[in-house]
């Protein structure tokens, strides 16, 4: 039975109870006439009885009219009296048949019955009896009595009179009712709705669910309000929709924010049904509550996906077109007008049909119709394709995505895409050209060039290796390179650790060597590098072969020769010693018996005589410093440098004590000199080879040598300055080198300053002159500050 059943009923039983209502005052109001009657005739009591027992009296005729069952019984239930109305419910006519009305009480009914009907002897009245009973053929009713006595004129009862009410059909109505409410209060407190129930705003039932959504107990909601536990995002439209559906009765939906007990809040989507009283005002209201948190969330979520979505579409470097089912553009980006040069904006393009403005822009394609007809092809078949090459006049190359889309197998429309490609088509074209190109060159240069798998299995060879190894390409691809080239076995091993290299992304260079198909050994530099695929793998190795085989010959005869050298070298370096020891000692004795004649004879010889000899004296000394000389040019580079800390100013002050500085010569230091790491010697060599150079070249009456440095990064630099007769510039380079010296000047042997030269070669240093003939000359010479041995 539905809603609507019930609701009928409901209003019929309404009805009955009035006319049932009407009918009891009726009936009390006869049968108190009836009574006043009786206490009139009392003195007829024969009248009285012939009126319990006679048809046809003002009894029947007082009653026939009664809606509701009437019925008068003796005081043993038997019927003395019945109207039509009673007749027909219980099926029974009194003048027919005995009818005791006990028996035809339900059995679950005697003793309420029995009870009932003592009450009525003792008090006189009995209302609102109610039992089931049996009609004539066994049916059940339900029944509601209202009965009294009848008493003679001594104030006995004699008989007693009712009215019959059939409530079956209410009782039954009434069950249904309560099973419903049974069902309702079942469906309230088993929802997953929350459920409320609200008078004058307050709380008056909560279900299980509300309670524990928010987590208060139903008495700590029964103190609380709707707007207590809950608030509105929009006050205005509440009240818009609260007066809506008072005025259409109706209810309405709106999403509040509810906080729970433990501070938390929740959204929940409350649909408000309210009822109103006679005088339009609500009586009570109902609200129902749906948690809706995670589909807010959700919904706030995907707001934030479409947004971003939306910005993503709006600035790719692509253009986006996206239409639905029937060809009406949904969405576009800026780049979409950009490269079809729609001169509006993506917004307005919006339920534009681009069917028809395909054929507004088809002028920009190289071939018009053929585009058309593409298009209209893949619309057709509803199936994705990807980078439709499309040529426009202008130059431009488009490539063209198309992408169907489908929610539960129904088409709802199409994205499509397009790329400009152009630069990427040019590249890709001039790539293929470079390809060929470097493809050529690759075949044709003079490198051998060979690429394996990561089991070195040949893939491919150039001409330039089938050359160096004597075998053709055919030969050579798919063969291990491990089986075709002939590794010689000392190197054997090198291979292996260099392979393993490329295997682990390493890329390398080494030398082997190896035997050619004619059994020619050849000395070969590899440069190998790992291959890999698109995802980063190794996939294998390419090697690069240059063949070293000349170049290794000629650095084997280079060590020969430096073998060779070395060996001239040491008996060069041994024969000058010999040399010198060999020369000196007869100088020795020329200058003893020069010395011996000068001493012996200088009293008996003239001035020229005199003279002579000391020219000879001074020509041995001369010779002697020359064969000195040569003999520390020979050893320069030969010995074995002592590197230490050398402090500069005290190997300026020794070379002063042993040098000639003529008296009108000063030798000053501008500024205190470092102490530098060098060989102690050769620092003393080369400061007295300056020193004694520049002295010696100074004819103005009061000489000057000036001895200043500078701290450079990596060197020292140090100066040495004169103000002698300068040197021509021609010479600036000459005079470094062994022989070559300025004047006629006896004292000089043209060595010093190749010494001075090779020297400061040795400490990775340069040497440079700045002269002014007539003013002087400035030598500038670098040392390197960390020499190693």
């Amino acid at each position: 039975m539905d809603n609507g059943e019930v609701a009928i009923l409901k209003r019929a039983l309404l009805r009955e109870k009035k006319a049932r209502k009407v009918a009891e005052n009726l009936l009390e109001h006869k049968s108190k006439e009836l009574y006043d009657a009786s206490l009139h005739l009392r003195e007829a009591n024969g009248r009285l009885e012939n009126l319990l027992t006679k048809q046809g009296t003002p009894l029947d005729s007082a009653f026939i009219n009664i809606i509701d069952p009437y019925v008068v019984m003796d005081l043993n239930t038997k019927v003395v009296n019945m109207n039509t109305s009673a007749k027909e419910f219980l099926g029974y006519d009194h003048t027919q048949d005995d009818i005791y009305l006990s028996g035809l009480v339900h059995p679950d009914y005697i003793e309420y019955t029995a009870e009932s009907f003592q009450s009525l002897l003792q008090v006189g009245i009995l209302k609102n009896y109610s039992a089931k009973i049996f009609t004539k053929g066994k049916v059940e009713k339900h029944v509601n009595i209202n009965a009294s006595l009848i008493y003679n004129k001594e104030g006995i009862p004699i008989a007693a009179q009712g009215v019959i009410r059939d409530i079956t059909q209410e009782i039954e109505i009434k069950k249904l009712l309560e099973n419903q409410k049974k069902q309702q209060d079942i469906i309230v407190e088993n929802s997953p709705l929350g459920i409320l129930l609200i008078v004058k705003d307050k709380i008056v039932r909560a279900n299980k669910s509300f309670i524990e959504l928010l987590g208060y107990t139903e008495v700590e909601l029964s103190k609380l309000s709707l707007d207590d536990i809950s608030t509105l995002e929009d006050n205005d439209l509440y009240e818009t929709l609260v007066r809506k559906s008072i005025e259409e009765d109706k209810s309405f939906t709106i999403v509040r924010k509810f906080f729970k007990k433990s501070g938390e809040t929740l959204h929940g989507k409350t649909s408000i049904s309210s009822s109103l009283d006679e005088k339009g005002e609500v009586s009570y209201s109902v609200a129902l509550i749906e948690d809706i948190t995670q589909e807010k969330i959700s919904e706030e979520k995907l707001k934030a996906s479409e947004e971003r979505m939306g910005t993503l579409i709006k600035n790719l470097q692509m253009g986006i077109l996206l239409e639905d089912q029937d060809r009406k553009i949904v969405l576009a980006n800026q780049k979409f007008c950009d490269l079809f040069g729609i001169p509006v904006s993506p917004e307005t393009l919006k339920g534009v049909n681009s069917a028809q403005s395909i054929h507004k822009y088809k002028h920009l394609f190289l071939e018009q119709d053929s585009v058309v007809r593409r298009m209209e092809h893949v619309l057709e078949q509803k199936e994705a394709v990807a980078a439709d090459e499309m040529e426009l006049v202008d130059g431009r190359t488009f490539e063209r995505d198309y992408i169907p889309l489908f929610n539960n197998g129904e088409y709802q429309g199409h994205l499509w895409s397009y790329n400009d490609v152009t630069l990427k088509k040019n590249y890709r074209k001039n790539l293929e050209i470079q390809k060929e190109k470097y493809g050529s060159i690759i075949a044709n240069m003079n490198l051998g060039l060979v690429e394996v798998d990561t089991e070195e299995n040949i893939l491919m060879v150039n001409q330039s290796f089938c050359d160096m190894i004597g075998y053709s390409s055919i030969e050579l691809i798919g063969n291990n390179a491990k089986e075709v080239i002939q590794i010689v076995e000392k190197d054997k091993e090198k291979i292996r650790k260099h392979t393993t290299k490329r295997l682990r992304g390493i890329s390398d260079s080494y030398e082997v060597a190896v035997k050619t198909r004619k059994g020619d050994q050849r000395f070969w530099l590899i440069s190998g590098a790992p291959r890999y695929d698109e995802i980063g793998n190794i996939i294998g190795s390419i090697g690069i072969h240059l063949d070293i085989t000349e170049q290794k010959n000629l650095e084997l005869q280079k060590e020969n020769l430096l073998i060779e050298l070395e060996a001239s070298n040491k008996g060069l370096q041994e024969y000058a010693h010999i040399v010198s020891h060999d020369l000196k000692s007869p100088l020795r004795s020329v200058s003893a018996l020069a010395s011996w004649l000068y001493d012996d004879y200088k009293d008996q010889l003239d001035e020229t005589g005199r003279y002579n000899l000391q020219m000879i004296q001074e020509k041995i000394e001369g010779m002697d410093k020359l064969i000195s000389g040569i003999l520390k040019y020979s050893t320069v580079n030969s010995d074995a440098l002592e590197n230490k800390e050398v402090n500069v100013d005290e190997v300026i002050k020794e070379i002063k004590e042993i040098i000639y500085i003529p008296d009108n010569v000063a030798i000053k230091i501008i500024q205190k000199l470092p102490v530098i790491k060098a060989d102690r010697t050769m620092v003393h060599q080369l400061f007295q080879n300056f020193l004694s150079n520049a002295v010696v070249n100074i004819e103005k009456p009061e000489g000057l040598v000036e001895i200043d440095y500078k701290d450079q990064d990596t060197h020292w630099e140090f100066s040495i300055k004169d103000n002698g007769v300068g040197i021509p510039e021609e010479y600036h380079k000459k005079i470094f080198e062994i022989f070559q010296s300025i004047g006629n000047n006896e004292r000089s042997t043209g060595i010093g300053l190749s010494i001075v030269k090779k020297i400061i070669d040795r400490y990775k240093g340069k040497v440079w002159l700045e002269s002014e003939i007539g003013e002087g000359t400035t030598f500038f010479f670098t040392l390197i500050k960390n020499h190693k041995n």
